[in-house]
C-alpha cells in the first residue's frame, strides 16, 4: 500500500508530520469524525495526489489553541490534486486529472447545494450544515495538508483544469482556487464592490489581500488596506493598494486623507474572530473590526465578512467572547441601512470564472498574496512564521509538483 504523511494538530502551538492511512473509499473513525459519519460509503469520490496543499489562517486559529479541535486532527482544506483513483459511482473525472478541490465539501444534491449555497449543504456534516476538509466540526473528513486524500463527490466538487500542462505552468495561482482567491472574491462581491467603488479591507494576510485583488478586478476606483502589520502593508502596496497602519489609529481618519472623506463605499472584514484593537501594542478586541467597517461604510453600503468567526473559542478574552458573543454596535449598522453577508464562501459559485480568469492572464493571484512552496515535513516552520505575521502565503509541496 502507497505510504501517507499528513500534518497533524498536536495542542495550542504544535504541529507534526505523522503516518496516517492510505485513502479509501470509506469514511473511517479518527480525531473529529462524527460518529453518524463513521462508516460511511464514498463510491462517489476520488482518491486525488495532492500537487499543492495551502497554510491558511482559519488552520492557525485551531493550531493556535482557539478552537475545539482534538489532538491528531489532520490539518488542511485548501487542495489542488491529480485523480489517481476514482470510486465505482464516479462517471466524469478521470484518472490523470488535475482539479481543484472547493474547500466546502458539498454533495450537489441538497436544497442548498441546488441553490448554488455549497458553503452550508446539508447531507455532510452530521452537525450542521457545511463541512469542510480537515477542520474542527465540520464531519470529520480528513484534511489535506497530506500526500493524498479523499474528496468526496467527485463528479461535482472537483473543479477540472482544461489542460494539464497549462495547469501546470500556473499551479501557484490555480492553488489558490480552492479557497482564498473565491473567499476574498465573495468578500468584495457581497460588500457591493463594482466599478469606481471606494473599498476598505480590514487585514492584510492572505484573504485579505486576495480581497483586495478581487475589488481590482470587479474595477474598484481605490482599494484600501488597513492592518497592524508593516510587512502585509507593504505586499498590499506591491501590487497597487493604498494602506491604513492601524497601530496609528482607527481606520477613519487614515481613510479621509486619502479620498476627502471618512467613508468608504464598501467594507470587507478578512479578520475575524481574534482581532485586535488599534493603536501601538493594541491588543485583542474581537468586535473591533466589525465596529469599525460600520463606522467607515457610508450609509446603504455592505460589509461583506469572510472573517472567520465561531461559537468555541477556549482563548477568547471574556466569557462572552468564548461563545462567540461579540458587543457589535447593531445600532449603528440599523441606522446607517448596512448590509452585513457572513458565513462561508459559496466557492463553486466563483471558482471557474476565477480560473479562467488566471488561464487568461487577468490576475496574478499567487504573486499578490506572495505565495511561497515549502516542502510537507517544513510545515512545521510554515506555521511558525505565519504565526509570526510574515507577510507570505505558504504552500505545501508533498509530492514535488511544484519548482
Amino acid at each position: 500500500m502507497t505510504g501517507n504523511k499528513a500534518v497533524a494538530y498536536k495542542g495550542p502551538g504544535k504541529v507534526e508530520l505523522i503516518d496516517i492511512d492510505y485513502p479509501t473509499f470509506e469514511l473511517k473513525d479518527g480525531p473529529g469524525v462524527n460518529p453518524a459519519n463513521v462508516g460511511r460509503q464514498v463510491r462517489h469520490g476520488a482518491i486525488i495526489k495532492t500537487v499543492a496543499t495551502n497554510i491558511c489562517g482559519s488552520d492557525q486559529h485551531m493550531v493556535r489553541g482557539r478552537t475545539t479541535a482534538p489532538t491528531d486532527l489532520v490539518l488542511g482544506h485548501e487542495i489542488t490534486g491529480e485523480v489517481v483513483e476514482v470510486g465505482p459511482d464516479v462517471e466524469f473525472i478521470k484518472v490523470g486529472d488535475i482539479c481543484s478541490v472547493p474547500f466546502n465539501i458539498a454533495c450537489g444534491r441538497c436544497r442548498n447545494c441546488k441553490e448554488r449555497k455549497t458553503g452550508i449543504c446539508l447531507n455532510v456534516n452530521p452537525d450542521r450544515p457545511g463541512s469542510a476538509y480537515g477542520y474542527v466540526d465540520m464531519g470529520g473528513w480528513v484534511g489535506g495538508q497530506a500526500n493524498y486524500v479523499l474528496v468526496p463527490y467527485a463528479d461535482w466538487n472537483l473543479l477540472k483544469f482544461p489542460d494539464k500542462d497549462r495547469a501546470l505552468e500556473k499551479i501557484m495561482d490555480l492553488a489558490m482556487l480552492s479557497d482564498i482567491f473565491p473567499t476574498g472574491f465573495h468578500g468584495a462581491v457581497t460588500a457591493g464592490v463594482g466599478p469606481g467603488s471606494t473599498v476598505y479591507i480590514a487585514g492584510a494576510g492572505p484573504v485579505g489581500l486576495a480581497a483586495a485583488t478581487s475589488a481590482q478586478l470587479l474595477g474598484a476606483a481605490v482599494v484600501i488596506v488597513g492592518d497592524l502589520n508593516a510587512d502585509r502593508l507593504a505586499q498590499a502596496r506591491s501590487f497597487g493598494c493604498e494602506t491604513v497602519d492601524l497601530s496609528k489609529g482607527g481606520p477613519a481618519e487614515q481613510i479621509e486623507q486619502l479620498l476627502g472623506v471618512p467613508e468608504v463605499d464598501c467594507g470587507v472584514d478578512a479578520v475575524g474572530f481574534e482581532a485586535k484593537g488599534h493603536g501601538v501594542g493594541a491588543q485583542e478586541a474581537p468586535a473591533t473590526v466589525l465596529n469599525s467597517l460600520m463606522e467607515v461604510t457610508a450609509a446603504g453600503g455592505a460589509l461583506g465578512i469572510p472573517g472567520l468567526y465561531v461559537t468555541g473559542d477556549p482563548g477568547g478574552v471574556d466569557e462572552a467572547a468564548q461563545k462567540g458573543s461579540l458587543s457589535l454596535s447593531l445600532g449603528t449598522g440599523w441606522a446607517k441601512s448596512l448590509s452585513f453577508t457572513t458565513g462561508q464562501c459559496p466557492v463553486m459559485k466563483y471558482n471557474r470564472q476565477l480560473m479562467m480568469a488566471i488561464l487568461h492572464d487577468k490576475v496574478h493571484i499567487a504573486k499578490n498574496v506572495n505565495a511561497k512552496a515549502i516542502a510537507l515535513e517544513d510545515a512545521p516552520k510554515g506555521y511558525a512564521e505565519f504565526d509570526a505575521g510574515a507577510a507570505t502565503k505558504f504552500v505545501l509541496n508533498p509530492n514535488g509538483y511544484l519548482s
